[in-house]
């Protein structure tokens, strides 16, 4: 069996690689940081690194490395001929993976078959996002070509830190992973991926995910840079801090409830459980990295606007949660393109276009008031 991994960097190795690995794949990992496509290709193997409670140490071998940006066609041969092909690039990059695997299905013996399709991305249905680019690339051809693949929404969750830079290609990685993947599109025929679960519909996970762990991850990296603390384990740990956080959680868990009815005993374990891996200090994430990209996780459906604009459209509570966009309206790092233009726009901008460019609400939505009024309170500060 074979999987083509889209993106060689600590996700791609340190999460969705070992497990492919481990479900008995060879790996070929598909990336464009030819530094990091050399290395791989130098070695014989790669550990990743496991810490915390049930940890330890995995050696990764059988797998190879490609540049698609120096040769897309050795890319499109392998995607050809293999079983799975998965994504750990970013939901912005998926447009120029597309490519490739559209003329991986192209190479394909159509009595091969159909290419198992996961895109592994924080991001929700990131997977139906990878398929409508394909489609466009493919044009007319799409109705053929589609015969040729699967697609399957998954939902990932594994913190990975910034790596040292003397690890080499080893990665550093927390035990806990968690990977749901939609079982109906692969018939009788799913993925071997020990550790992974198949659920029929995965709206609930992806949510609860994005909405516990993306959510939380965020808001304690947001927080943490205004206290002037540097790791998110640091941060959680400040009392007050990790009071704000479990504050704006339990905001998240009432919307999971009223959507999708999961019963308020497990939500409190569920966001027990994420605030004790953030305090895992094996893992020195920074908040520079969490909190970067703050434009993106403002936006409209991500994970603060997309739980709160539905808590406040059902009368639910938001002051934490607008309490968290504050602070991410507050986060400052020159050397993230996004959070400079953000404070830019912050300059620029009277609160009411602000609000409606960056978070995409309507000024007629019953969330648009606090948040307008945080924006503001920002301003006044600058």
């Amino acid at each position: 069996m074979k999987a083509v991994q889209f993106g060689a960097g600590n996700i791609g190795r340190g999460f969705v690689g070992v497990l492919l690995h481990e479900g008995g794949y060879e790996v070929v990992f598909s990336d464009v940081a030819a530094p990091l496509v050399d290395a791989l290709g130098a070695a014989a193997s790669y550990t990743v690194h496991a810490v915390g409670d049930g940890g330890g140490d995995t050696v990764v071998t059988g797998f190879r490395a490609l540049n698609s940006a120096v040769d897309p066609d050795a890319v499109a041969d392998e995607v050809a001929t293999a079983d799975v092909a998965t994504t750990a690039v970013g939901p912005t990059i998926l447009r120029f993976v597309a490519p490739l695997l559209v003329e991986g299905l192209r190479r394909r013996d159509a009595s091969r078959p159909p290419l198992q399709i996961m895109a592994c991305e924080n991001a929700i249905n990131a997977t139906d996002l990878l398929r409508e680019e394909m489609a466009a690339v493919a044009g007319d051809e799409w109705v053929e070509l589609a015969t040729r693949a699967v697609f399957a929404n998954t939902a990932v969750d594994r913190i990975v830190p910034a790596q040292p830079a003397e690890g080499g290609v080893d990665v550093t990685v927390e035990a806990f992973f968690e990977w749901a993947i939609e079982r109906p599109p692969f018939g009788d025929a799913p993925p071997h991926i020990p550790g992974a679960h198949f659920v029929p519909d995965l709206a609930p996970y992806i949510e609860r995910k994005l909405f516990t762990v993306n959510t939380g991850h965020a808001a304690t990296a947001y927080f943490g840079a205004q206290a002037g603390r540097a790791t998110i384990a640091e941060a959680i740990s400040d009392p007050e801090i990790a009071a704000k956080v479990e504050a704006a959680l339990v905001e998240t868990s009432a919307v999971l409830e009223s959507v999708h009815g999961l019963p308020p005993a497990e939500l409190a374990d569920y966001r027990a459980t994420i605030l004790r891996r953030f305090r895992n200090r094996a893992l020195p994430d920074t908040v520079e990295r969490v909190g970067r990209q703050p434009l993106r996780k403002l936006s409209r459906h991500e994970r603060f606007v997309g739980p709160a604009s539905v808590a406040a459209e059902r009368g639910l509570p938001v002051d934490a949660l607008v309490a968290a966009m504050g602070a991410a309206l507050a986060f400052e790092d020159s050397d993230d393109e996004q959070a400079v233009e953000l404070q830019r726009l912050l300059r620029e901008l009277n609160g009411d276009a602000f609000t409606r460019t960056v978070t995409g609400l309507d000024a007629a939505h019953p969330l648009f008031d606090q948040v307008r009024a945080a924006v503001v309170e920002r301003q006044s500060s600058m």
